[in-house]
C-alpha cells in the first residue's frame, strides 16, 4: 500500500468501477480501493438468499434507449425485458381489486402529481414536492409512494428543480440476470486485470501538497490524483478526513443532497401462488385503513416464484428501523390481502435490504433538498477541480446533473472524472 499511484479511485460502485476501468485501459497507473468486503456498491445482485439472482439495489435500465449499459447488455449478452412502464397491472384496495376505471383514475392521479411537481421545476421553482400536491385526491396515499419510490424521499424533502432536471424518456427495462451482474461484467470486460482492493476504507485524504495521501487502516496511499466515488452521505458526516477541510461550498453541495430511503422485502415461494404473467406489476393501497401505508410488488419476475415488495421514504427507513421481520410482516400482509391467507404456509425463504442502515452507504440516492437544487452542480468535475485544486475529484449518481439515482448516471460520471484526470495527466506531461 507504500506505492505511488497515478490516480487512486475510493469507491468500487458503478461509478468508481467505471474510472478505474477507463483509466487502466488507457495505461494509467491506477488502484481502486472499496471500503465494503465486495465492490458494486448499491447495484448489487444477490444469488445467495435464494439461488435466484434478484437486485437489492438498482434494478431498472433507465432511460434505456440512450443508456450506455443497456448497450453494454446487448453486446454482453445479458437479456432484459424492453418494457416501457412499471405501471401496475392491477391495483388491491385492500379487501377488492380496483376496477377498470378505478386503475385509470389512479395512474390518472399519480401521473399527475409527476406532471405537477416537473412543471413548477421547468417554470424555475425551487419548491418542496409536497406544494404541488392534489390533497383533495382520493388516490393521494398512492401519489406520495410512487413519488417516494422516484426521489427516495418524502415530497416535503424533495426540490421540484432538481426533480425536473432529470432526464427520462420512460423506458425502463428490468435486467434479468440483474443489473448489479451488469455492471459488474461491464466493468471486467473493460478492464479484467483491474487492480482493485476491497475492506479498504479511507480515513483520511490530503491534498495539501502536489498529489494527494489517502490514510487506510492498511497504510497510506500516494498519488497524483484521487477520485472519490462515495455516497453523499459519507462525505456528509465526515466519514471522510480532508486537510486542508473540504470547501464549504462542497460542504453545503454534499447536505443538499442527501440519500433517501428505497428498501425491498424479497419473499420466495415454492411455487407459483400467484397465477399472473412473469413481471408483473401490482400495487397496493388499504382504502380501510387511512394510516396503512401502500407497498408496490414485482410479482414472478422472469418467471421466479418471488415477489419483490419496494418500499420508499419515510415508511420504508422506520420498517427497516423496526427490522426484518417487520418488513416481511408488512410486505406479506398486502400479499395475504390480495392472493389469500393460503400463500403464508408456501413461503420457502425471504430476504430484506437495510440501504439506510449501511454505514458504508446510508441511504438510497441523492435528491435535492427544496432550495438548494442548484447546488448539485456544485459536485462537477470542473467545479471540484477549481475548489480542490485539481488534485480531487467526485464522481457518483449524485454528480450526475441529468441522471442522478441512476446507476448510468453513476457510471456517465465515472467516466468524466477518468477523462478529466487523463486530460489533467496529458496537459503535464506536454
Amino acid at each position: 500500500m507504500s506505492e505511488q499511484y497515478d490516480v487512486v479511485v475510493v469507491g468500487a460502485g458503478a461509478a468508481g468501477l467505471a474510472a478505474g476501468a477507463r483509466l487502466h485501459r488507457a495505461g494509467i497507473k491506477v488502484r481502486v480501493i472499496e471500503a465494503a468486503a465486495r465492490t458494486g456498491g448499491r447495484a448489487f445482485t444477490d444469488t445467495a438468499s435464494f439461488g435466484v439472482a434478484w437486485d437489492r439495489g438498482c434494478h431498472w435500465l433507465h432511460s434505456a434507449s440512450v443508456n450506455p449499459l443497456r448497450a453494454a447488455a446487448d453486446e454482453l449478452g445479458l437479456g432484459y425485458l424492453a418494457r416501457g412502464t412499471r405501471q401496475a397491472r392491477a391495483t388491491h384496495l385492500g379487501d377488492r381489486w380496483a376496477d377498470e376505471a378505478e386503475r385509470h383514475a389512479i395512474w390518472a392521479a399519480i401521473d399527475g402529481t409527476f406532471a405537477a411537481v416537473h412543471e413548477a421545476g421547468e417554470a424555475g421553482r425551487d419548491i418542496a414536492a409536497s406544494d404541488c400536491l392534489d390533497l383533495a385526491s382520493p388516490w393521494l396515499r398512492l401519489s406520495r409512494h410512487w413519488l417516494t419510490l422516484m426521489t427516495a424521499a418524502e415530497a416535503e424533502q424533495v426540490s421540484t428543480l432538481d426533480y425536473a432536471a432529470y432526464s427520462d424518456t420512460a423506458e425502463n427495462y428490468p435486467v434479468e440476470r440483474g443489473y448489479g451482474a451488469l455492471v459488474q461484467a461491464v466493468a471486467a470486460q473493460a478492464a479484467p486485470a483491474l487492480d482493485i482492493v476491497t475492506s479498504c476504507p479511507v480515513e483520511a485524504v490530503d491534498w495539501s501538497g502536489a498529489g494527494v495521501a489517502l490514510a487506510t487502516p492498511r497504510g497510506t496511499l500516494k498519488a497524483r490524483y484521487a477520485i472519490l466515488a462515495v455516497p453523499t452521505s459519507v462525505v456528509a458526516k465526515g466519514a471522510i478526513r480532508f486537510t486542508p477541510g473540504l470547501p464549504v461550498a462542497l460542504e453545503e453541495a454534499f447536505a443538499a443532497l442527501p440519500l433517501g430511503a428505497a428498501e425491498k422485502v424479497a419473499l420466495l415461494f415454492d411455487r407459483d401462488v400467484f397465477g399472473q404473467p412473469p413481471t408483473t406489476y401490482v400495487d397496493t393501497l388499504d382504502l380501510r385503513d387511512p394510516a396503512r401505508k401502500p407497498i408496490n410488488f414485482t410479482l414472478n419476475p422472469f418467471g421466479a416464484p418471488m415477489a419483490i415488495g419496494q418500499l420508499g421514504g419515510a415508511n420504508a427507513a422506520g420498517l427497516v428501523a423496526a427490522g426484518a421481520e417487520a418488513m416481511v410482516d408488512f410486505a406479506l400482509a398486502a400479499l395475504v390481502d390480495a392472493f389469500g391467507a393460503d400463500i403464508r404456509a408456501r413461503v420457502k425463504a425471504t430476504a430484506t435490504t437495510d440501504w439506510v442502515a449501511d454505514p458504508l452507504i446510508g441511504g438510497a440516492y441523492s435528491c435535492a433538498l427544496p432550495g438548494l437544487a442548484p447546488l448539485r452542480a456544485r459536485l462537477s468535475p470542473g467545479s471540484v477541480a477549481q475548489a480542490m485544486g485539481g488534485r480531487v475529484l467526485f464522481a457518483g449518481e449524485a454528480v450526475s446533473a441529468h441522471a442522478y439515482s441512476t446507476a448510468h448516471g453513476a457510471h456517465l460520471t465515472g467516466l468524466a472524472a477518468a477523462d478529466a484526470v487523463l486530460a489533467a495527466l496529458q496537459g503535464a506531461a506536454a
